[in-house]
């Protein structure tokens, strides 16, 4: 499933005139040379790390201006780095463990914010300076954020006394609880629209199984309650009056309008919808399928409509979107 989760969400008004270009962020498989990071632009696909980098990924896109913005992470060493880049140049976010990630990557006007992890501490880099969303007591991940009207909002999870993981909320640094940790909970991605702050991810159930969910303004509603196999809420984005979520139940890749769902894929192979953007009338869905062959396939579904982005020899995944 996609772990980073890391989506970049907000609200843009649709593009006029001029065609828009579409950008995904992910990874392709060099063999022995571990994971490429790359990013996908209309399709053609540029690399941001070269192929001796063990174990480089790209999770979050964000277009400002005429300005490129992708995070992720790299293993070149026996550290793994957190890495911000802009137009392809790579910036390593200041660290204070061997093991630090960043999953979310958000522009507002002159900042810069990535949400990611450093050790067992959740963290915000705003400028490349570091932040401490969490004490590092438990093991946390902050896994997206968004900027509106001068507040940060960051989601993501921290484990507790008893291991579970609990859904967070950070605003401005300020932690409130989404779950009550009795069952395991992530939150995935954030999105604030006017006063309404949309926050997305799962919540197990007493049996063990993942439910699907949707917060809004803290109150949680069930994308799905099936109980015969897991469900994750990936993504959210609203554009108007509509709340877009993309995910996956079982083997299919899922896109939820307000509420109602629709499979992306025809469960067949294995496949996940990791994110969702709206310009316009045209909604955007980056993910994953497996072919016949057992390969992840990088997919891009533009209103419902499945293009391959990568090619059928080699395991490819993408876990963001950005259309500008």
């Amino acid at each position: 499933m996609c772990i980073r989760l890391s989506l970049v969400v907000t609200i843009f008004a649709g593009c006029t005139g001029n065609k828009p270009n579409v950008y995904v962020a992910g990874w392709e498989d060099y063999g022995k040379n571990g994971r490429v990071a790359r990013l996908w632009k209309n399709g053609t696909a540029e690399s941001l790390t070269d192929e001796k980098i063990h174990d480089a990924v790209a999770l979050s896109v964000y277009v400002s201006d005429n300005d490129v913005y992708a995070a992720g992470y790299d293993a070149a060493s026996f550290n793994v780095i957190a890495k911000l880049w802009k137009n392809g140049v790579a910036q390593n976010l200041k660290s204070e463990s061997n093991i630090a990630e960043a999953y979310s990557v958000y522009v507002s006007g002159n900042d810069v914010y990535v949400a990611g992890r450093d050790g067992n501490v959740a963290k915000l880099w705003k400028n490349g300076a570091p932040e401490n969303l969490s004490d590092g007591t438990y093991r946390a991940s902050a896994l997206s954020v968004c900027v509106s009207d001068n507040d940060v909002y960051v989601t993501g999870y921290e484990n507790n006394e008893s291991g579970k993981s609990t859904a967070k909320l950070w605003k401005n640094g300020t932690v409130q609880s989404l779950t009550n940790g009795i069952y395991n909970a992530k939150a995935y991605s954030v999105c604030v629209s006017g006063d309404n702050v949309y926050i997305v991810g799962y919540e197990e159930n007493a049996q063990g199984w993942a439910i699907a969910k949707l917060w809004k303004n803290g109150t949680s509603e069930n994308l799905t309650d099936r109980i015969t196999y897991n469900a994750f809420a990936l993504s959210v984005f609203v554009s108007g009056n509509d709340v877009y979520v993309a995910g996956r139940e079982k083997n299919v890749a899922k896109l939820w309008k307000n509420g109602a769902e629709e499979n992306l894929s025809d469960g067949t192979n294995e496949a996940e919808a990791c994110s969702v953007f709206v310009s316009g009338n045209d909604v955007y869905v980056a993910g994953t399928e497996r072919n016949e062959n057992g390969i992840y396939v990088a997919k891009l579904w533009k209103n419902g409509k499945s293009k391959k982005l990568s090619r059928i020899s080699r395991d490819t995944k993408v876990f963001s979107v950005f259309v500008k």
